[in-house]
């Protein structure tokens, strides 16, 4: 069941959620390009693109699913997906768009969001020698002379839609000028859904959506069918508080709900049967904390409300959010793994069926450290971020930590009948880098060690990994991290160790990726010699699925005579594989039976 009711409140919402990754050198969680047409014409297969092939030889890895920029050119969208499906992705977040509130002159032309002058953009929608705002409101009194216009509104985006987006016409219609194209929208500034411009005065919020000469989404769905890959639209972004952007605007919230239903009921109508629709995403990003008062969260607000109407209009579809948690110790706003756990509870509420928190390595607001491990100095590469210090100076916990924290708060839900799965959004990116990977950015190319131990630390705790995000984090740097992964994407990586039988045999079942065969060293303090296990001549692979793992995650067993071992040791479990190549990390087991 997606909608569990939960009381938010209508108090002044003050705290507010912020907007992570938006935040993070600029807003990286919406696409905002100037113009809603592209440039580059035809679509995918018609420009002489190459064939859209599946892999003859998949290379595929762990984390299998990406973030994704729309994309102008129809050969480079082509090409990205055969590269994310080339590596075992089968599912792509794409970038969406915001919806903007925007002033007015008195000519009626609409005016850039941050300076005093008309938008270029939308000074090219006109209708009979009108602008756009002055022909609605023309039409509206028309129609009723007390009719007025009390906000104006504009949402650029690179899709072309249907008549689905079009509730009210022909007060409501499609506009083309030229080469550009816009729709039209009229919703009653209280928020109601009436088509009725006649009856009685009203006041009308005017949307201007710019649409593109040829549908991004569309394209994009056509390749996820081809490929099997599932595509995780954004829905309409939320427009930041101007004196404090990392903040959901919730004066607004009633203009961007009626956009959200106009542009899913235009989905349901084209796009229901595909295969490829596999969800939606919220990129209105929000913190997991301790929040004692929910209804001063108004992200929490704009959650329920938008995600009640992606219920209603295709259901079955799931909301998909990525919330970021800031374990460092040196900020006052930062959160222990008990507070996240909450925070998990908090957000199943709102009607989210996949709640993929990021794991922070990226920013550097969370360490891949094991409590064992917390007294070490952190990653020089964390030190942009925390300073010189130990990771017990300068978190409160490790990532492993957060998510286990999290996978317990998922299964208590779950035996009370509410249902949200856990995901990994794994950061694929660094704090700085000499080179950045984006324009304006300053974040920097990892390489896949660094995300190696990233998806151990996640653990046997979550369902799914995915990544922030494909474009420019995965294919900079020399090699580039895609390449990297193509080239070793079958090098161990062990998730979990922990004692089990195996029919009347004691031993240690291994949890991990291309672990099966692969020779497993056990050691501790105190052990001169380290223990050699070679799985492929006296282990044990169980083939049956495990739940809330990923599908690729093996499950092997080697026999272990606990006997000879001392109770209240540490023991560290090495994985090599069949040609020699180690896991980057190591996984503990504290041997207390």
């Amino acid at each position: 069941m997606r909608w569990i009711t939960v009381t938010l409140g209508v108090a002044a919402l003050l705290c507010v959620a912020t907007v992570v990754i938006a935040l993070r050198d600029g807003p990286l969680h919406t696409v905002d390009t100037g113009r809603g047409a592209s440039s580059s014409g035809s679509a995918a297969g018609t420009r002489n693109c190459p064939a859209v092939k599946k892999a003859a030889s998949p290379t595929p890895y762990a984390v299998t699913g990406y973030w994704l920029n729309p994309e102008d050119d129809p050969c480079t969208l082509s090409r990205q997906l055969q590269e994310i499906h080339q590596v075992g992705g089968d599912t792509v977040i794409r970038l969406g768009f915001a919806l903007s509130p925007r002033g007015v002159d008195g000519q009626g032309r609409i005016l850039e969001e941050q300076s005093p002058g008309p938008d270029k953009q939308f000074e090219m929608c006109s209708e009979h020698g009108l602008t756009c705002v002055r022909a609605a409101e023309k039409d509206l009194q028309k129609a009723n002379p007390g009719n007025r216009i009390t906000g104006t509104y504009v949402y650029r985006t690179d899709e072309v839609f249907g008549p689905g987006l079009l509730a009210c016409t022909p007060m409501e219609h499609k506009i083309v000028d030229g080469p550009a194209t816009f729709y039209r929208l009229l919703v009653p500034d209280d928020g109601s859904a009436s088509c009725d411009f006649t009856s009685a005065p009203r006041g009308y919020h005017l949307i201007i959506v710019a649409a593109g000469d040829r549908d991004s989404l569309a394209e994009l769905l056509d390749l996820g069918d081809r490929l099997g890959i599932q595509v995780f639209p954004t829905l309409p972004v939320a427009p930041r508080d101007p004196a404090a952007m990392a903040q959901a605007d919730v004066r607004h919230l009633s203009t961007l709900t009626a956009l959200t239903r106009r542009v899913l009921q235009d989905y349901k109508d084209r796009f229901r049967k595909r295969k490829s629709l596999g969800g939606f995403y919220q990129a209105f990003e929000v913190q997991m904390r301790d929040w004692s008062d929910t209804s001063k969260v108004p992200t929490l607000q704009l959650y329920s409300e938008q995600h009640t109407i992606a219920e209603q209009e295709l259901p079955g579809k799931p909301i998909m959010i990525s919330p970021y948690i800031d374990a460092r110790r040196q900020v006052a706003y930062s959160a222990t793994p008990a507070q996240v756990a909450k925070a998990f509870e908090i957000l199943a509420s709102t009607g989210v069926e996949i709640i993929a928190p990021q794991d922070g390595r990226g920013t550097g607001k969370v360490g891949l450290f094991w409590p064992e491990e917390k007294n070490q100095p952190v990653d020089d590469r964390l030190k942009p971020v925390v300073g010189e210090s130990t990771y017990a100076t300068a978190y409160y916990a490790g990532t492993r930590d957060y998510y286990r924290a999290m996978a317990d708060a998922r299964d208590e839900l779950a035996a009370q009948g509410v249902h949200a799965q856990l995901w990994a959004n794994l950061e694929g990116f660094e704090p700085t880098g000499t080179t950045p990977c984006r324009s304006g950015s300053t974040r920097g190319d990892t390489d896949k060690p660094r995300l190696d131990t990233q998806v151990t630390l996640a653990g046997p705790y979550v369902s799914k990994l995915i990544s922030f995000m494909w474009t420019d984090f995965f294919t900079c740097g020399s090699p580039s991290l895609a390449k990297q992964i193509d080239q070793d994407w079958n090098r161990p990586i062990v998730i979990e160790a922990d004692h089990a039988k195996h029919r009347i045999q004691d031993g240690l079942e291994i949890l991990g990726y291309n672990v099966e065969d692969a020779k497993v060293t056990l050691s501790w303090d105190g052990l001169d010699t380290p223990r050699v296990v070679d799985s492929s001549k006296v282990g044990w692979r169980d083939p049956d699925p495990i739940p809330d793992v990923p599908a690729a995650v093996e499950r092997t067993w080697i026999p272990v005579d606990w006997a000879t071992v001392p109770k209240g040791v540490l023991v560290r479990v090495q994985v090599t594989a069949e040609d020699g190549r180690k896991a980057t990390e190591s996984v503990y087991y504290h041997h207390s039976v």
